[in-house]
C-alpha cells in the first residue's frame, strides 16, 4: 500500500519528550508527508509555527490520558489548542461516566465541545479507550458521540494495557455512519498491523512508529 502515509498521524505523546524530539517529529512528518502530527498541548504553538503552511494536520489531545477531567476543564484545553493553531482535537471520553451509564451527560458534553470545535472549522475525535470497555459500552458511547456531531471515533490513548485491535476497529466501522471516521491507535508498530487496521475500516492510524512503517513499505517496494 504505497499511500499508507496518507493514513498516518505521526505521534509523540511521551512524558519525557524535548525540543529535539519535537523537531525530529516535525521533520519526519514533512519528509514522509504524513496526514497529521499528534503532539501534547504544550507543544502545539511551536509545532504550528514549524509546520507553516505544510498540508499536515496538527493534532493534539484533550483530557489526556485519563479522561475524567471536568467538562469545563476540557473546554479550556480545547479553546487553548484552537487558539494556538490545532486543526484536530482528540478528546478522551469520561470513562467513569460510561461506567455509570451517564450517556445523556456524555452526549451533552460532547455536543458542547462539537459546537465550539466546528465553529473553528476544526475536527473532533473521541478517544474511547476500548481496553476498558465492553462491546455494549462501546456501542452506546459511540451512538451518543455520533449524535453529538463527532468526526472520528478513536480506539485508544496508547497508555492503557491494550491498544487498538482489529475487532474493535471493525466494530466501530460497523456502528458509525459514513460521515464518521475511525482512528486506530495504540500499539501499531508495524506495516502489517497498520494495514490490518486499515482493512478493518480505519481511516487514520495514530502511531509513534510512522517512520518504521514507511521504511518497511520502501524496503518492500
Amino acid at each position: 500500500m504505497q499511500n499508507i502515509n496518507e493514513y498516518i498521524e505521526h505521534t509523540n505523546l511521551k512524558p519525557t519528550l524535548n525540543y529535539d524530539d519535537m523537531d525530529r517529529l516535525v521533520a519526519e512528518a514533512l519528509q514522509y508527508n504524513f496526514a497529521g502530527i499528534c503532539v501534547p498541548p504544550y507543544w502545539v504553538k511551536k509545532v504550528r509555527r514549524d509546520l507553516g503552511k505544510a498540508p499536515v494536520q496538527l493534532v493534539t489531545v484533550v483530557g489526556f490520558p485519563l479522561g475524567y477531567n471536568r467538562a469545563e476543564v476540557k473546554m479550556q484545553e480545547i479553546e487553548s489548542a484552537l487558539k494556538e493553531g490545532a486543526n484536530e482535537l482528540d478528546i478522551v471520553v469520561n470513562l467513569t461516566a460510561i461506567k455509570s451509564k451517564a450517556y445523556p451527560w456524555i452526549k451533552q458534553e460532547m455536543s458542547w465541545f462539537s459546537k465550539v470545535i466546528h465553529e473553528h472549522e476544526a475536527m473532533m475525535k473521541v478517544i474511547l479507550e476500548t481496553a476498558y470497555l465492553n462491546e455494549q459500552e462501546i456501542i452506546e458511547t459511540t451512538k451518543v458521540c455520533v449524535d453529538a456531531g463527532v468526526d472520528f471515533m478513536k480506539t485508544s490513548t496508547g497508555f492503557a494495557p491494550e491498544g487498538a485491535t482489529v475487532e474493535h476497529v471493525q466494530l466501530l466501522h460497523e456502528i458509525t455512519p459514513d460521515t464518521v471516521g475511525v482512528k486506530a491507535s495504540g500499539g501499531i508498530r508495524s506495516y502489517e498491523k497498520a494495514l490490518a487496521m486499515i482493512k478493518a475500516g480505519a481511516e487514520r492510524i495514530g502511531t509513534s512508529s510512522g517512520v518504521k512503517i514507511m521504511e518497511e513499505v520502501l524496503a518492500n517496494s
